[in-house]
């Protein structure tokens, strides 16, 4: 029987296999032409909509079997409860006791100027699809309607679409989106790319810089993760601009007829040799602040008042630390000069102190957030690997301190020289604190990798050299390195608190004729 069943499968297996075979002959025996008029005459294969699709296109495009409609902005929406039913803010709409619960037509008043139409129309064919595309053009927009529909999933989704599309030229933006909507994880990171190219990239393009809120500006400036480069008078000269940029929306520094007025003034000004200290393109905020026939300070004028918060969070004492800085403040006039001599006394009582050996004067026994909001902020970029090294000039309390980059390690250096022991501190060992930051960064200005040092304090003798950080081989070039230094223990900066607003005696007596004549 076994026999009888393997030849019949045998018989089979031929017998199909000959059809094949007749088959494919039967087919290489076909012209093209044949071919051709045999694939015209064969049903066509349609490619059914998925069931998505099918609800996207019948349901929200063409608008069919609609149980409410929804007018924003002027347009109008056929849409279906049961779809909007996905967001919290419908939700409670439909099953609550709100009167739109039985009504068929629902006006939205749209408060938030962000939102528009299109972002509208995108928000609401997302709850009839699984997906949603985002343009990063109107990704503040989609976001802003999102987050009034409480969609938590298209939020999330635009969040991740700017934090892949940080740079100098959205963060402001993106950063003030995110404090409006909440997004925590956009705000952090914007916030980081604003430390980041503040100084270096902000200060070039100044209809940049103008947009950037006092608030923000506020939190940058008090920030210890700022990238200072060079220092902090280059921090004062930014936010002299950014200030004069605020309360004059109406100059472009990049216009050419305001470049070629600002260039004249330029020379006139070198005629008549005044020296400014300052490239062309600011010579009319220089202007606008030293022609001031005042003695008090801008910060004490009307027009100065809301930038306050942001100058008390500049690091003044610091600003006193070289001749040529000291005098471009003074000139400005734009901080109190009280300060400037609280700053100047405390200095010389320092310097007088570590002279004199008073160890309890050195940075000892300091936590880690009164350094930071005290300590000395200075920066750099390098470009190449390679030895390197550098220096901050200005007074340092008799220290010359060095910064040494050989290969992949970063060091610092008490340079003492004898021919400069009578500016130099004779005290055989000098203590400071210090901690370095090193960001790499990417063609978008974005940090790819960031290594901090802890907060260390070090006793140097003279001409002691001693290893800082040795560099983790993800820090490629370009890099940003950030110094945060404290040499002397630092004094009690309550004078900033308060800066009072004046009023001349001139005004005095026209507001009182003004009253006069009211009566």
């Amino acid at each position: 029987m076994g026999q009888i069943m393997g030849f019949m499968n045998k018989n089979v297996a031929e017998v199909f296999g000959n059809r094949r075979k007749r088959k494919r002959s039967t087919d290489s025996m076909l012209t093209k032409d044949d071919q051709s008029q045999m694939d015209t005459t064969q049903p066509k294969r349609k490619k059914l909509l998925t069931t998505t699709q099918y609800i996207y296109k019948t349901l929200f495009k063409e608008e069919k079997n609609s149980d409410v409609t929804v007018m924003a902005l002027g347009k109008v929406w056929h849409l279906h409860k049961v779809y909007l039913s996905q967001s919290p803010y419908f939700y409670t709409m439909f099953n609550g006791t709100w009167r739109e619960a039985q009504q068929k037509f629902i006006p939205i008043a749209i408060l938030d100027d962000r939102i528009t139409v299109a972002s509208l129309d995108a928000v609401f064919g997302s709850m009839y699809s699984d997906e949603i595309e985002i343009e990063s053009a109107d990704v503040i927009s989609v976001l802003a309607t999102a987050t009034l529909f409480h969609l938590d999933g298209i939020i999330d989704k635009c969040a991740e679409l700017m934090v892949d599309n940080i740079s100098p030229e959205t963060a402001n933006q993106y950063y003030d989106a995110a404090c409006q909507y909440g997004v925590v994880g956009v705000k952090k990171s914007t916030f980081q790319c604003l430390q980041i190219n503040l100084l270096s990239i902000y200060g070039k393009q100044p209809n940049l810089l103008r947009h950037i809120s006092i608030e923000l500006m506020s939190d940058l400036t008090a920030s210890p993760d700022l990238y200072v480069i060079q220092t902090e008078i280059s921090l004062y000269t930014l936010l002299r601009s950014w200030m004069f940029l605020r309360l004059h929306p109406d100059y472009d520094p990049e216009d050419p007829i305001q470049q070629t007025e600002a260039v004249k003034m330029q020379e006139r000004l070198v005629q008549a040799g005044v020296e400014t200290h300052t490239p062309i393109g600011d010579v009319v905020q220089w202007t606008y602040f030293t022609s001031r026939l005042e003695e008090r300070s801008f910060l004490a004028t009307p027009e100065g008042q809301p930038y306050v918060r942001v100058f008390q969070k500049l690091r003044t004492q610091y600003l006193t630390n070289h001749y040529m800085d000291l005098k471009i403040i003074h000139n400005d006039n734009i901080i109190p000069k009280e300060w400037l001599y609280r700053h100047i006394h405390n200095h010389w009582d320092a310097l007088l102190r570590i002279d004199h050996g008073q160890e309890d004067y050195s940075p000892q026994q300091i936590d880690n957030e009164q350094f930071l909001e005290s300590c000395m902020r200075c920066g750099r970029m390098l470009l190449e690997p390679g030895y390197q090294n550098w220096r901050w000039t200005g007074f340092n309390y008799g220290l010359d301190l060095i910064l040494i980059m050989d290969s992949r390690r970063l060091n610092i250096r008490r340079r003492h020289q004898h021919e400069h022991e009578r500016v130099l501190s004779l005290q055989t060992k000098r203590k400071l604190m210090v901690r370095i930051t090193v960001t790499s960064i990417d063609d978008q200005r974005r940090a790819v990798f960031t290594q901090t040092s802890e907060i260390c304090s070090l006793s140097l003798e003279r001409n002691e050299e001693v290893p800082l950080m040795v560099l983790d081989p993800r820090l490629v070039h370009p890099l940003l390195i950030s110094i945060n230094m404290l040499v002397v223990m630092p004094p009690n900066q309550s004078f900033k608190e308060i800066v009072p607003l004046s009023i001349p005696i001139s005004e005095i007596d026209s507001a009182v004729l003004i009253g006069q004549d009211s009566l």
